[in-house]
């Protein structure tokens, strides 16, 4: 990552047309992510013989979700009233944002959620379509019984395969990090890590805190083991970092925490489940974000406006996995619902690349803490086994 960011400060054609390298690393992690999705999740649902319990386990996570995500956009609503990183800047009007608006509504979210072709779902990368379909053709396996066994044999040797697969694709891992980086620096020039600064120590702070704070609050509170699990997210949160992208991160990720010693139904339900409903990062993000925006315009915003914002992110935040720029997506959408300037979208681009390394990475270490919570919860002990005496 370090080389990266040297290579394309020092020379930046040379960066810039490593981009094709950074392509292929990233079109080889998004082969991964629908064929081992489907196989593990439905190996976990048959494996667990009930889907009784997989719905149990699912209101958990849901559950766990809406309380974790609610305190990450209150969180950042504290820290960009307290720092104010708006204030004093003025908006160039015009700023042509390249975002559309978003017109998420509760229905919209409800239908996207439901695939009407899984194979449109996998060539899209619709996560949590995939996750629909996938549970109803786990739940339809478990209740047919014997007959359902070649096909369930079919999927744990699919993810098998499918997990080898990764580990061959992460050979390559550090090679598209450094041209990731060193594409990024090309293009938008070393002042995309200096620029608007207070505003990215304000967001990358207030990250900090809710990682420290807050998901080190979880971890004790649910006796989860720090250095193992440290360890085991590790990987999975560089690699989102350095190439802000959950959908790189998601296979390790599968495969960390199950050797974590997450059971295999509860990782392959409660990981991909995360990525529609408790993205962290971001939801701080666009409470920081678009009170940020009133700011910069000038535009003073009652605590009751606030919270009314709160509120509407709470609900469109959920609507946008798998979208590209789905933060800008849904900070369009909210500038439009309460008449904030649009400019402020174009002002953000600018350090976007910087931004969405942050969030995305604190959005898969989010999600890999919630599949431990949940494994908790159902009384999973995660404790590290004693080797067998010889």
């Amino acid at each position: 990552m370090a080389g990266g960011v040297a290579l394309g400060a020092a020379a930046p054609a040379m960066g810039g047309a490593l981009a094709p390298v950074s392509n292929i690393f990233l079109r080889l992690i998004k082969s991964i992510i629908a064929p081992l999705l489907f196989a593990t999740l439905v190996y976990g649902i048959a494996g667990s013989g009930s889907v009784k319990t997989m719905g149990r386990i699912g209101g958990k996570a849901i559950l766990y979700f809406e309380v974790v995500t609610t305190i990450a956009l209150f969180l950042g609503l504290a820290a960009v009233n307290l720092t104010r990183p708006g204030d004093g800047m003025t908006l160039q009007a015009g700023g042509e944002t390249g975002v559309p608006k978003a017109a998420v509504t509760l229905t919209s979210i409800l239908e996207h959620t439901f695939p009407r072709s899984i194979v449109e779902a996998m060539a899209a990368g619709e996560v949590l379509q995939i996750v629909v379909f996938a549970f109803l053709f786990g739940a339809a396996c478990v209740s047919i019984g014997d007959k359902a066994r070649p096909v369930v044999d079919l999927c744990e040797s699919l993810g098998e395969v499918m997990f080898r697969y990764t580990k061959f694709v992460m050979y390559l891992a550090p090679v598209g990090v450094f041209a990731a980086m060193a594409v990024t620096v090309a293009t938008k020039g070393l002042g995309v890590l200096v620029g608007l600064g207070k505003l990215i120590l304000t967001m990358y702070a207030a990250q900090l805190i809710f990682v420290t704070l807050v998901l080190g609050s979880v971890m004790m509170m649910f006796r989860i083991p720090l250095r193992r699990f440290l360890a085991a997210a590790r990987e999975p949160f560089v690699i989102a970092f350095s190439t802000a992208s959950s959908e790189a991160a998601l296979p390790r990720a599968l495969e960390n925490m199950e050797k974590f010693g997450v059971p295999k139904h509860i990782v392959a339900f409660v990981l991909p489940t995360g990525y529609s409903f408790n993205l962290d990062g971001t939801t701080l993000y666009l409470s920081l974000a678009s009170v940020f925006v009133a700011q910069a315009a000038g535009i003073p915003l009652s605590f009751g406006q606030q919270l009314l914002m709160m509120l509407t992110l709470m609900l469109t935040s959920k609507g946008v996995a798998g979208v590209p720029r789905a933060a800008l997506v849904i900070l369009a959408g909210t500038l439009s619902s309460f008449n904030l300037p649009m400019e402020g979208i174009a002002v953000l681009l600018g350090i976007d690349a910087v931004m969405d390394m942050c969030r995305t990475s604190v959005n898969v270490l989010g999600n890999c803490l919630a599949t431990a919570v949940v494994a908790r919860w159902e009384g999973i002990s995660l404790e590290e086994q004693p080797a067998a005496q010889a």
